[in-house]
């Protein structure tokens, strides 16, 4: 479907602002609501964004339109479609926006819901797909026809993929996520594990359902039987499901500007004072009631929306816990972030251990979907009300750094990337979570003269230091591990306590130079 076929849909009754040949030729991918000021980072390219325009008013400069039209651009939307009922219509500046970054404008009318363009937009896609020519190999026009009438209804992924390959004689199938969790299955299809879906999804008998989807994100078709299908009628059945993938990403799309609202309000100063703020957000995230929360914090791909992708997938192998997963407004590049309630008749440590064991099981599978970014993340410790989810986001964003910082000895690099605040149970382990920097600056402070280990004398000493305190301060114990004469060990330690300031007599001093060696 392309932008000038909008113009043909007279349901939809939409006036065309600006847009010459080169920009209604464009072909439309799919279709994005929003009613941000800076959307760009939920759009994928080539889809049409539909917007209210409620981030805009009368007494607004030309430059916020500037920068929402600025984001489709660079986003690389085809066309916008701006609803007229807000303002009485579309303003001139918003079009001259458009005008100068080539993006195609529509004006949608009050009678025209958003719901009727994104429903007729999909239909007519799914309708091309089954008027092209048919080749010998094609799925019968029944099947199409029944097809396009679930999808237009919002079926269950069950029952579609079930009819889907019903003419077949209904084998085994499987709609997989990325990561082995089951999406679908036939009644034929026994119950598949998670490690050996994960397995079946590199399966030669696997097919991508949306191979434009991120690593995370994406569904697969699994036939574990060979049947005799040509592949064209596999291809097709791929794309009725990538369809349905469609509107469920438009709908976590959705989902994650309300997650969004949510950790912002969290992470505010005055969320504390407004409990029935926080109590509307959670409600509209679907989170009432569901206490006790963890946060959890993910670190990936510095951009796009991957990081978003993997945190959500890996949440939904959590089947007993609600969860909303976006971005903070001081987020990194490549941060995401999650609030997960665990329902009622959870308690709260049971809960916890089940997030958190559930999560390192599978976070190996989740990094291997794409090795080339690593995947870091950071789990909190309960939060009993809403009012405590603040301190649980800076728990999970403080165990992130960890992550990021350490590798736990004995284990694969992918498992030990994923750090619950529980796991900090040594004084190396917490400073792991303090940002490079910041150690930096208290070993050397610390340290006095000793932080400048280019000095072999230093260096001597540093070692000594490192062996006296491993050793509890045992002269003797240090003198045989550096086979040096106790007396030895005496004068090297005056020197440390001598160019330090420290009196290693004392344990509050022993324990400033432990954690200024290991912030080296």
């Amino acid at each position: 479907m392309h932008v000038e076929d909008l113009l043909r849909l007279e349901s939809l009754d939409l006036t065309l602002l600006w847009g010459d040949r080169p920009q209604l030729t464009r072909e439309i991918t799919g279709v994005t609501a929003t009613d941000l000021e800076d959307p760009g980072r939920f759009l994928q390219r080539g889809e049409l964004v539909l917007s209210g325009l409620v981030w805009w008013a009368p007494a607004d400069d030309e430059a916020k339109a500037e920068r929402f039209v600025a984001a489709l651009a660079e986003a690389g939307a085809v066309a916008l479609l701006a609803g007229e009922e807000t303002h009485g219509g579309v303003p001139e500046v918003l079009v001259e926006a458009c005008r100068r970054h080539g993006i195609a404008i529509f004006s949608v009318p009050v009678h025209t819901s958003f719901r009727a363009v994104t429903d007729t937009v999909y239909l007519r896609q799914w309708g091309d797909l089954s008027r092209r020519p048919a080749a010998p190999y094609a799925l019968p026009e029944n099947v199409r026809a029944e097809l396009s009438r679930l999808l237009a209804d919002g079926t269950d992924p069950d029952t579609l993929l079930t009819r889907a390959v019903a003419h077949l004689g209904t084998p085994p199938a499987y709609v997989l996520s990325s990561t082995g969790r089951t999406i679908a299955r036939t009644p034929t299809a026994p119950p598949l594990p998670v490690r050996r879906a994960a397995e079946a999804v590199t399966a030669t008998t696997t097919l991508s359902v949306d191979p434009d989807a991120s690593p995370y994100a994406q569904w697969h078709l699994h036939l574990p039987e060979p049947v005799e299908t040509p592949p064209r009628m596999l291809h097709e059945i791929a794309e009725v499901l990538a369809q349905h993938r469609r509107a469920a990403l438009r709908r976590e799309t959705a989902a994650r500007v309300r997650a969004a609202d949510l950790l912002a309000l969290i992470d505010a100063p005055s969320s504390a004072a407004a409990p029935a703020a926080l109590g509307r957000v959670l409600e509209a995230c679907g989170l009432a009631d569901q206490d006790p929360y963890t946060v959890i914090t993910v670190k990936g791909q510095a951009d796009g929306d991957g990081t978003s992708d993997a945190l959500t997938e890996a949440l939904h192998h959590l089947p007993d816990c609600g969860f909303a997963v976006g971005r903070l407004p001081t987020a990194e590049p490549g941060e995401a972030s999650a609030v997960i309630g665990t329902r009622t008749g959870t308690g709260t440590d049971s809960g916890t251990d089940t997030i958190t064991t559930t999560l390192k099981n599978l976070w190996p599978t989740l990094q291997s979907r794409h090795a080339n970014v690593p995947l870091h993340g950071g789990i909190s410790t309960p939060a009993a009300t809403p009012q405590t989810l603040k301190g649980a986001l800076t728990q999970a964003r403080y165990a992130l750094t960890a992550a990021r910082s350490r590798r736990a000895p004995g284990t694969e690099a992918s498992t030990s990337n994923l750090t619950a605040i529980e796991d900090l149970t040594t004084l190396g382990a917490l400073l792991t979570g303090i940002p490079a920097d910041v150690r930096t600056a208290f070993g050397i402070h610390a340290l006095g003269p000793l932080a400048d280990d280019s000095n072999p004398s230093h260096r001597m000493l540093l070692e000594t230091l490192d062996v006296f305190l491993m050793h509890n301060g045992s002269w003797a114990r240090t003198a045989e591990a550096l086979h040096l004469h106790v007396n030895t060990v005496h004068y090297r330690i005056q020197r440390v306590e001598m160019l330090t300031g420290r009196d290693l007599a004392r344990l509050d001093h022993k324990l400033d130079l432990k954690a200024a060696l290991l912030c080296r």
